[in-house]
């Protein structure tokens, strides 16, 4: 089958962790032999500010490292979805797509039922900008595909769509895995994006306090932190590294001991149960992980044995000692987080759902054909 994924970029990561996923659901349908066309906007923001801040190397070293993905970049006022959309079994728009674009492909598709059409969400703006999400016309779509229950609910509450089925993000196994021939060298290690500072008080005190307590050496990698945040990075007495591509995530995993999910306020409050894609990433790693508060309302895993829980500062000082400490608990954790990524939570699993979900809209000849 062909699918055609309309995104904002599958080449760039920077501040756009939607790409992770992306990038791993690609790679999955191809191994199983289905077409891939990804399409994304000519000067998006996330390429745009990689460029200007990297020049184009990381552009050169995404190919290297994903030979087997292409990402085309389009114009909407030249756009051929004739051309684009021809012979397509399954076209999957991201929201952060324009609006006029996600008109166009839906009203292209009240045209031409011969594929089957979904909108995919991965961001709180549902929650959090109602009316921002509510310019996107769905109308002539299939359903929606919504990255955690909460926002399920919410299009179908909403009137925003008929149908809208949870698909949760997911680790890329074939590059998020253990590197068990690496030796850790140091203590702690948080990969996150500064976030508009919806976290500026939770880092503090679950990340930049708790290392500053412990005297903990390690790194911090992210992007858009102001001077303030990289200042308290100094005090605390990590380092702060920047951007990092996210496929060399793992092999900086391994060269730690610990690493923490820090949420972003939005989440915590308005939509339980939806973690961010750190967390299957680093359980994918097998490196020890230590939570700030979030509810996993979806049953995702298992808190106290897949990653340890910690609602204060004391707590996270506490758990962080504790995992440094004692090896026999590192081990555990290493393990069981595994498990159950290896068990549930990959881009393999992911892919089967969908391909679940367009068998359930059967109206295509290929639909319950995996590949």
């Amino acid at each position: 089958m062909k699918i055609v994924i309309f995104c904002h970029s599958l080449v760039s990561d920077w501040n756009h962790g939607n790409a992770h996923f992306l990038r791993g659901v690609a790679t999955e349908l191809l191994a199983r032999g289905h077409t891939v066309s990804v399409l994304e906007p000519r000067g998006g923001w996330s390429r745009r500010n990689l460029v200007e801040s990297h020049g184009h190397g990381p552009e050169a070293e995404f190919t290297r490292a994903f030979p087997q993905l292409r990402s085309r970049e389009y114009q909407l006022e030249r756009l051929d979805l004739d051309a684009e959309l021809d012979g397509a079994d399954l076209a999957i728009v991201h929201e952060w797509s324009e609006p006029a674009l996600v008109t166009r492909i839906g009203a292209h598709h009240a045209r031409n039922r011969s594929y089957q059409l979904l909108f995919h969400d991965t961001h709180h703006r549902a929650v959090t900008a109602p009316r921002e999400m509510a310019r996107f016309d769905l109308s002539n779509y299939d359903g929606v595909l919504a990255f955690g229950e909460v926002i399920r609910r919410l299009y179908l509450e909403r009137g925003w769509a008929e149908r809208a089925w949870t698909w949760h993000e997911a680790a890329d196994i074939r590059v998020f895995h253990p590197h068990p021939g690496v030796r850790p060298r140091a203590d702690l290690v948080w990969i996150g994006n500064w976030g508009d500072d919806e976290r500026s008080g939770e880092l503090r005190q679950f990340l930049l306090d708790p290392a500053r307590r412990l005297r903990l050496d390690g790194q911090v990698y992210g992007v858009r932190y102001p001077w303030r945040a990289r200042w308290r990075i100094r005090r605390s007495g990590l380092k702060y590294r920047g951007w990092l591509a996210n496929y060399l995530a793992p092999a900086v995993f391994a060269r730690h001991r610990l690493t923490v999910h820090v949420p972003r306020r939005p989440y915590v409050r308005a939509l339980p149960g939806i973690p961010t894609i750190r967390v299957f990433e680093a359980l994918a790693c097998g490196i020890p992980l230590v939570c700030a508060p979030w509810d996993d309302a979806e049953g995702l895993f298992r808190p106290g044995e897949d990653y340890l829980v910690a609602s204060t500062r004391e707590q996270m000082i506490e758990a962080m000692r504790s995992v440094l400490r004692d090896r026999a608990l590192a081990a555990s954790l290493r393990e069981r987080g595994l498990e159950t990524i290896l068990g549930r939570h990959t881009c393999a699993h992911r892919v089967e759902q969908l391909l679940a979900i367009a068998a359930s809209l059967g109206r295509a000849p290929w639909c319950g054909v995996a590949g």
